[in-house]
C-alpha cells in the first residue's frame, strides 16, 4: 500500500494538532506563482517545528475553480495547477516520515457542472440511469422547505438547463449540481473514491456539506435519516478496508444535530463544533463566559471513540448560522463594522483583524482552541498574525499567500508579482514585510514562537486532547475555568475575559491536596485546601495548572 506508514494508535486524531493549509497559498516550488504539493514538502519541517501533527490539505482535485476547487471535476486526479498524483504521493511519504497525518476533502454532496457525470446526465434521455446521477425536476417548488445557502448569489435551489429540458438541485452554487444518492451507482461511485484516496495514503477525509445528500418533501432535506443511515455503511467499508483512518463530518448544525453524525460511534469519527466557534467571539466580547458555557451544556456527549474539532478561523466566512438572530446582530455590529466584511451569514475576516490585532486576545482565544474539549484546528498564517485583504472578492480575502520572509514576494514565489494566485497583503498594519515568518522566528516573543511553545505544552499533557472536562466556579462571570483530566493527568485552565485585573476564587475543593504548577514557568502556587483557591489574572490573561500531588517534605 501506497503513502507510508499508518503506525499509532487507530485514534490518533484526538491527539492531534490540524494545520489547515491551502495548497496555491503556501509556498510556490516552480516559480509560476501558484503554490504547490511540491512546494508544501519543501516546507513540512516548518510544520514539525512548529509543533502540529497533521495537516488538513484543503481541494486538490480538477476543477473549474468557481468555488476554490469545492466544485470537482474529477474525484480522482489532482489539479495541474498544485502537482500531479505523484507529487502527492511524494508529499504523503515525506509526511509520514515525518510522523505528520494528512487529511484531504471529500465533496460527497455536489461536483461542478463541468464533471462528465452532470455532462453525461443532462444529455441523457429522462429516467435514463445516466440522467439519474443528479436530481431534476419539472417543478421549481419541490424541497421549498429547504433554506438556500448562500442566500447572498442564489436565488433558488434550482436552476434551469436547456440541454436537459429541465431544472436540477444544488444546495450551494447553481454551477454544483447535487449528487443523487437515491441512485445506487453514485453510491457505489463515491464508495470507491473514498477507497481511491485512502489507498493513495491519505490519513483522513474532510466529508464536505455532509448534511445535504438526500432530499424529502416536507423537510428541511437536512439531517435526514437516509443520510445517516449512507455514512454507517460508508464507515463500515473504511473499518473493513482501512484501518486507522478518519472521516471527519462538516456538519455545520446546532450541537443535537451534528452529534448524530457520529451515531454510535459508528458514522463519522470526528465532527466540527460549529456552534462553540461564534460563541467564543461573543464571550470575549461580552466579557462573560456564559456565551460558552451555554453551548456546551446544550452539547450532548459523544461516543468514546470520536471527537469534536474545533477552530477559531478557517477558509470559510466566520459562519453566523448557528446563533439567534439578535446574536448574529450582536456579532456584525461587534466584529464587522465594515460591511465588506460581512458574506452570506458570516464575516470574512482573518484571526488577527477579527481580534483588532490585540496579541493578548489572540493569546486568550488560541488558550481556549487549545484546552477545550476536542482537537484544535489551526489556519495557515494565523500562527504569524496574518492580515487579510477585504478588496478581494468572496472568501478569497483570508486566502492570500502564506508570508515567509521580508524579500520578494513575502518569499512565497519568485514569479513576477502580477502573476500571483492572490495578491499579498499590503495593509500597513499586516504587510508581509513586517508579518512574516522569518521576522518571527528571530523575536523570541513573537506570536509564532509563543504559539510553539503553547503547542509543546500541550503535547506533553494527554489529558487536551482526551480528558473528561469538569468546569469549576470562578466566582465572577467574567471569568472561565475547567479541568481535564485523563488517566492521572489533570490540567486547571483559568482564563480571565475581561480587559481589566481580576481576583478569582475558584471551587477546586475535589482536587484538595494537589498543588497547581503554572505550566510555563514550572512555578508552584499554593495548595488546594478546604475553601476557594484564590488567584489573580491581568487582563484577558490565562493560565495552565499542572495539579500535582505535593513533594514529600525533605
Amino acid at each position: 500500500m501506497s503513502g507510508g506508514s499508518h503506525a499509532g494508535p487507530s485514534d490518533w486524531y484526538k491527539d492531534a494538532v490540524i494545520y489547515e493549509v491551502r495548497v496555491p497559498s503556501f509556498y510556490d516550488s516552480n516559480g509560476d506563482g501558484c503554490g504547490d504539493l511540491r512546494g508544501l514538502i519543501a516546507r513540512l519541517d516548518y510544520l514539525v517545528d512548529l509543533g502540529v501533527s497533521a495537516l488538513w490539505l484543503l481541494p486538490l482535485c480538477p476543477s473549474p475553480g468557481r468555488d476554490d476547487g469545492y466544485d470537482i471535476s474529477d474525484y480522482e486526479g489532482v489539479s495541474p495547477e498544485v502537482g500531479t498524483l505523484e507529487d502527492l504521493k511524494a508529499l504523503l511519504d515525506a509526511a509520514h516520515a515525518r510522523g505528520l497525518r494528512v487529511i484531504t476533502e471529500l465533496v460527497l454532496n455536489h461536483t461542478s457542472d463541468k464533471h462528465p457525470w452532470f455532462q453525461r446526465a443532462r444529455r441523457a434521455p429522462k429516467g435514463s440511469p445516466d440522467r439519474e446521477w443528479f436530481v431534476w425536476s419539472d417543478d421549481p417548488s419541490r424541497y421549498k422547505g429547504a433554506r438556500i445557502i448562500f442566500s447572498d448569489f442564489e436565488k433558488s435551489n434550482w436552476t434551469w438547463d436547456d440541454e436537459a429540458q429541465a431544472y436540477y438541485w444544488h444546495r450551494f452554487y447553481h454551477h454544483q449540481p447535487d449528487l443523487n444518492y437515491d441512485h445506487a451507482p453514485v453510491r457505489d461511485a463515491m464508495l470507491a473514491v473514498v477507497d481511491h484516496w485512502f489507498a493513495l495514503g491519505v490519513d483522513g477525509l474532510r466529508l464536505d456539506a455532509v448534511p445535504y445528500l438526500y432530499e424529502r418533501e416536507g423537510t428541511s432535506s437536512e439531517n435526514l435519516p437516509e443520510t445517516h443511515a449512507f455514512l454507517k455503511t460508508l464507515r463500515a467499508r473504511v473499518d473493513e478496508r482501512w484501518e486507522g483512518r478518519m472521516l471527519l463530518a462538516e456538519a455545520n448544525q446546532w450541537p443535537e444535530d451534528a452529534v448524530k453524525y457520529f451515531g454510535d460511534g459508528d458514522e463519522c469519527h470526528m465532527a466540527f463544533h460549529f456552534p462553540l466557534m461564534p460563541r467564543l467571539f461573543m464571550a470575549m466580547r461580552r466579557e462573560e463566559r456564559r456565551p460558552i458555557t451555554e453551548i456546551l451544556a446544550r452539547t450532548p456527549d459523544i461516543p468514546a471513540n470520536c471527537q469534536w474539532a474545533l477552530f477559531l478561523r478557517n477558509h470559510d466566512e466566520l459562519t453566523l448560522e448557528m446563533v439567534t438572530g439578535e446574536e448574529r446582530d450582536y456579532l456584525w455590529r461587534e466584529y464587522a463594522r465594515d460591511p465588506q466584511a460581512r458574506l452570506n451569514l458570516g464575516i470574512r475576516r482573518r484571526l488577527a483583524p477579527l481580534l483588532f490585532n490585540d496579541r493578548r486576545r489572540m493569546e486568550l482565544m488560541n488558550a481556549l482552541l487549545l484546552s477545550l474539549p476536542g482537537t484544535p484546528v489551526l489556519y495557515y498564517g494565523d500562527e504569524i498574525g496574518m492580515g487579510d485583504d477585504l478588496a478581494l472578492g468572496d472568501r478569497n480575502g483570508v486566502r492570500t499567500p502564506m508570508q515567509w520572509s521580508p524579500d520578494r514576494n513575502a518569499g512565497f514565489s519568485p514569479a513576477d508579482g502580477s502573476k500571483l494566485v492572490l495578491p499579498l497583503v499590503t495593509d500597513p498594519e499586516y504587510h508581509w514585510q513586517t508579518i512574516n515568518v522569518e521576522n518571527q522566528r528571530r523575536n523570541e516573543s513573537s506570536l509564532l514562537n509563543w504559539t510553539r511553545r503553547l503547542l509543546r505544552l500541550r503535547a506533553k499533557h494527554p489529558a487536551f486532547g482526551r480528558g473528561s472536562a469538569i468546569f469549576v466556579d470562578a466566582g465572577t462571570e467574567h471569568a472561565f475555568a475547567f479541568v481535564r483530566e485523563h488517566e492521572g493527568d489533570r490540567v486547571l485552565v483559568v482564563c480571565n475575559l475581561s480587559r481589566f485585573y481580576r481576583p478569582l476564587s475558584l471551587e477546586l475543593s475535589r482536587w484538595k491536596g494537589l498543588v497547581p504548577v503554572e505550566m510555563f514557568g514550572g512555578v508552584r502556587f499554593p495548595e488546594i485546601g478546604e475553601g476557594r483557591w484564590p488567584v489573580s489574572l491581568g487582563p484577558r490573561g490565562f493560565c495552565w495548572f499542572e495539579l500535582k500531588p505535593p513533594e514529600p517534605a525533605a
